[in-house]
């Protein structure tokens, strides 16, 4: 099978099918695409690299490829370059900026440009990257000086408000929070939120309920084993990351306390078996998906030669509050009526 048989089947040159295979835009790429598939050709990877210069790779660097979180955003980031005739190439930093600056230094020789969720806000990998000439694009997490770069974020802020709002609209004053890593975006910014909207309504927060975890279950679970021992225990805990609220549900399931009747928890960032679990998870849920689509439009775009200088785009996306079961008034006040415990928009 040859190019020249792809180029007849779809009526255009062999130079157009050509140009399509190397991601560029075209006249009737629906058609090629079709002809491609229809013919079952297989471009040489290798052939086309020497002639381009580009390996058609997009290397993706995660903090944590067991989050669920991360799939989703893959899964955004796959729907894109499936039909724009590139691969992914995933790897994983472990939260550890050592192991982040390896992966980077060697993916940078195969691919044409990586998506990055920085292990750290200090990091300076990002930083050879850029004088590497590889284009970058940040998710969900930036650096303390990125604002040369594409990113896609969310409203942490926002979110961690919305969180404590509806905490505080249930009638709990004593709220502990147990958050992710402060020199992290996502571990700072929520903290952030969270601590501003207490004040914003008056409500102080005692030092023992303002915990610092690492984004993991085993932390949500430990971290809160040690609010439960505390002499007075919060009745309502907002846990900063999808898995240290799976660590956190578990660890009062363990100790046999009623959710939400003894204490109310939400988290951040919903799960596909979050409205399963018992009881259901009360959540500040965002656009995952959309976020890898986003990122990876944005990192296509940058290896467009006439977008190669343009200014930084930084997008921040909203997020909503989905109210289900694992949150309530404290006990022995009043239950609000239905309406209040309704879904609320961003």
């Amino acid at each position: 099978m040859t190019i020249h048989e792809v180029a007849a089947r779809a009526g255009v040159s062999p130079a157009t099918v050509s140009r399509f295979l190397r991601g560029q835009s075209v006249r009737s790429p629906e058609a090629i695409r079709a002809a491609v598939d229809e013919l079952g050709y297989w471009p040489s990877a290798a052939a086309q690299s020497l002639k381009s210069g580009r390996t058609h790779t997009i290397g993706v660097v995660v903090p944590d490829i067991t989050n669920p979180y991360f799939a989703a955003v893959v899964k955004g980031m796959e729907s894109v370059t499936r039909t724009e005739n590139y691969r992914i190439l995933l790897a994983n930093s472990d939260e550890s900026s050592e192991r982040e600056d390896h992966v980077l230094a060697d993916m940078a020789r195969r691919v044409d440009g990586v998506i990055l969720a920085p292990a750290t806000e200090r990091d300076q990998t990002p930083l050879k990257l850029r004088d590497s000439k590889v284009p970058l694009v940040f998710i969900d997490r930036d650096l303390m000086e990125g604002d040369e770069f594409d990113a896609v974020l969310v409203d942490n802020v926002d979110g961690a408000r919305q969180a404590v709002e509806h905490l505080l609209g249930l009638g709990h004053t004593r709220i502990a929070a147990i958050n992710g890593p402060p020199d992290t975006t996502p571990g700072r910014r929520r903290r952030e939120g969270f601590l501003a909207a207490l004040t914003a309504r008056g409500v102080g927060i005692a030092p023992e309920h303002d915990l610092i975890g690492d984004f993991r279950e085993s932390s949500g679970y430990q971290l809160t084993l040690s609010l439960l021992s505390l002499p007075e225990p919060p009745t309502a805990i907002f846990t900063a990351n999808n898995l240290m609220t799976l660590g956190a549900l578990k660890a009062l399931h363990d100790m046999r306390v009623d959710v939400p009747g003894r204490i109310s928890l939400i988290g951040f960032d919903d799960l596909d078996t979050g409205p399963l679990l018992r009881p259901p998870l009360t959540v500040i849920d965002r656009p995952m998906v959309e976020q890898g689509v986003l990122a990876m439009r944005l990192l296509l775009r940058r290896l467009d030669p006439q977008y190669v200088d343009d200014i930084p785009r930084r997008i921040v996306l909203g997020v909503k509050l989905i109210d289900r079961a694992s949150t309530a008034p404290p006990k022995g006040q009043h239950v609000p009526p239905p309406r209040a415990r309704k879904a609320r928009p961003a």
